[in-house]
């Protein structure tokens, strides 16, 4: 049976749901022993091996898979497809995050030892700053009308720059001195040259000064607020329910420290995964201006979840296979050309 619940939670309320308190702090007390399992696991730095990430990540995809079941049987299909598209939704933009995380770790040259601490913080503040928009997504949702409309917009605007960010042929690598968060720190604080560890600050010169561990902590912290941004409004566009938006974004980051050792190398192979990404945001932002536009003129349509979620799989196994064709082509091409007398000449 599918029953609401007016939103008493963390997450605001005045919004209909289908959690109860308890259910509320059942899950956020079921998140923060996920997270503190995986700072256990951390706690001690080392190199994390393939059989050791895939373990992680599946575990990590199991849970939230078994808890849209549960959910699926308790409160009815409707509640399911929505949070099973939502979790797609956001793991699929959690995966992008992956790869800036990616950027970040190579340009500050992390330590492998030490990668899977720094994703572990980058993890916490996604956490904390997702349950903060979260919240003022429900505030806002519920006090005015066009909150929709101003979503659908900054989801059409993010799926242009993606896409641009898709089709541009320049390098992606970060430069880290360019970076506002970086230039900032290091006018109140000097910076130390080496890792010193897991330590962030340490004493140098007779000052204290910040370990470049320190610094790509808050450079991903700073990407964190940009995910946020973009990633609430996407999963609000698939439902409104404020317990289903934090539970499928809480469960899309748990695993992501796992997961990024898994995708480390896949993710440089995914060329297309920009248009997908586009093409999900930009159908989500159609969906939330169409939404608003039927509560002003009931005439206009609305997108189904069932719909959302066939879009959505299809645009991410498009680009998948598209991006496995390319890759293939590119290889077969330079095969071909190291056979080429005449073009190992010109090399």
């Amino acid at each position: 049976m599918h029953t609401l619940v007016t939103a008493a939670g963390p997450a605001g309320a005045g919004l209909d749901s289908i959690a109860t308190p308890t259910l509320w702090w059942a899950t956020i007390a079921g998140v923060l022993g996920l997270f503190a399992l995986d700072f256990v696991l951390t706690r001690k730095p080392h190199e994390v091996s393939m059989r050791e990430a895939i373990g992680w990540s599946l575990f990590y995809i199991a849970i939230p898979v078994a808890f849209g079941a549960w959910l699926w049987q308790q409160h009815g299909s409707t509640t399911g497809v929505e949070y099973y598209t939502g979790y797609l939704v956001e793991k699929s933009l959690s995966v992008d995050n992956l790869f800036i995380f990616m950027l970040l770790l190579g340009s500050f040259a992390v330590p492998r030892h030490l990668q899977q601490r720094v994703l572990l913080i980058g993890v916490a503040g996604a956490l904390v700053l997702r349950g903060i928009f979260i919240a003022l997504g429900a505030q806002l949702i519920a006090s005015w009308s066009a909150a929709f409309l101003l979503f659908g917009a900054i989801l059409l605007l993010t799926a242009v720059k993606v896409l641009r960010d898709a089709m541009s042929p320049t390098d992606h690598a970060i430069d880290v001195g360019s970076m506002r968060v970086v230039r900032l720190t290091r006018r109140f604080f000097p910076v130390t040259d080496d890792y010193r560890g897991t330590r962030m600050t340490v004493r140098h010169n007779g000052a204290r000064a910040l370990t470049p561990l320190a610094m790509v902590t808050l450079a991903i912290l700073g990407t964190d607020i940009v995910f946020a941004i973009d990633s609430v409004p996407a999963v609000y566009g698939i439902t409104g329910d404020p317990y289903l938006v934090f539970a499928t974004n809480a469960f899309a980051l748990l695993g992501l420290r796992a997961l990024y050792f898994v995708l480390e190398g896949a993710l440089k192979h995914l060329a297309h995964l920009g248009y997908g990404l586009a093409v999900i945001l930009a159908f989500i932002g159609v969906k939330l201006v169409l939404h608003w536009a039927h509560t002003v003129w009931p005439a206009v349509p609305t997108i189904p979840t069932l719909l959302s979620l066939a879009v959505i799989i299809g645009a991410l196994v498009t680009v998948t296979l598209t991006s496995l064709l390319a890759r293939r082509r590119a290889e077969t091409g330079d095969v071909e050309a190291a056979d080429d007398p005449e073009e190992l000449e010109r090399v």
